[in-house]
């Protein structure tokens, strides 16, 4: 069985409840780390999962919070030999090989190595014994890609990353089975700032287009930390248009795919 580990779920600035925003995708002694902020292994750790399993980090995009943890993976791993792909788009690669060799964390005394693959928007590769994955572009930074896992017993998730709804990977997608997807505010927060619109989705627009997307379950994330909101804005938000599977996830559970 396919489960989803949840590391974080807020936005760039932590809250007491939520870490930045990270997902883990276990099947037996194979995970799948997409984005990786700050505490990766101790969380993997209390997930229930071993960090020396981990094969493939997926990373949407460079800004910090999505990708400050990286060395550290590596370094808590530095004992340990073990093989670690790392994906993203090109910019991303380099900005990763970037960032590890600042720390030296690459040196031959680190026996966890990384071996690095810049991928393309709608270049399908595999990941981690088979598990398709289609890169998608969205909009938010010139870095970003959304990715699209198509497991081996057929479950379909997509993987939004920040985007603003306006260029959703969601409108290329029907009947997933689950989507995790930008969900940063209310929308009363965009009609204040609209400039939002261009970076990121509310709940109003994430339940709309789930519902107009066939999503099966939805998985709501990247939660504002800066602005008050209650998430029982977000869900009733989503509710407004949204009729299937709704999770509200919290930092450190576990959901089967």
């Amino acid at each position: 069985m396919i489960e989803i580990g949840v590391l974080g779920t807020g936005g760039a600035m932590s809250t007491p409840e939520r870490d930045n925003t990270s997902f883990l995708f276990g099947e037996e002694q194979n995970i799948i780390l997409v984005d990786c902020p700050g505490s990766a292994v101790q969380k993997i750790l209390r997930l229930g999962w071993k960090p020396q399993d981990l094969g493939a980090i997926v990373i949407t995009h460079v800004h910090p919070d999505h990708i400050y943890g990286l060395p550290a993976i590596f370094h808590s791993l530095m004992l340990q030999e073990g093989l670690i792909h790392v994906y993203g788009s090109e910019e991303t690669v380099l900005f990763c090989v970037r960032l590890l060799d600042f720390f030296g964390v690459r040196q031959p005394q680190f026996k966890t190595k990384a071996e690095f693959h810049a991928v393309r928007p709608d270049e399908d590769f595999s990941v981690a014994d088979g598990v398709a994955v289609t890169p998608l572009p969205v909009a938010h930074h010139p870095s970003s890609l959304a990715f699209h896992f198509h497991f081996k017993n057929g479950t379909r998730f997509l993987y939004s990353g920040d985007t603003a709804a306006a260029a959703s990977p969601l409108k290329r997608t029907h009947g997933l089975d689950c989507l995790a997807h930008d969900c940063s505010a209310p929308s009363r927060f965009f009609e204040q700032y609209p400039v939002l619109y261009s970076k990121h989705t509310n709940s109003l627009e994430l339940g709309r287009m789930a519902e107009e997307a066939g999503v099966k379950t939805l998985i709501p994330c990247h939660f504002f930390g800066e602005v008050e909101f209650s998430l029982t804005e977000i869900e009733e938000e989503i509710r407004r248009h949204y009729t299937g599977r709704l999770i509200i996830p919290r930092d450190l559970e576990r959901y089967p795919l």
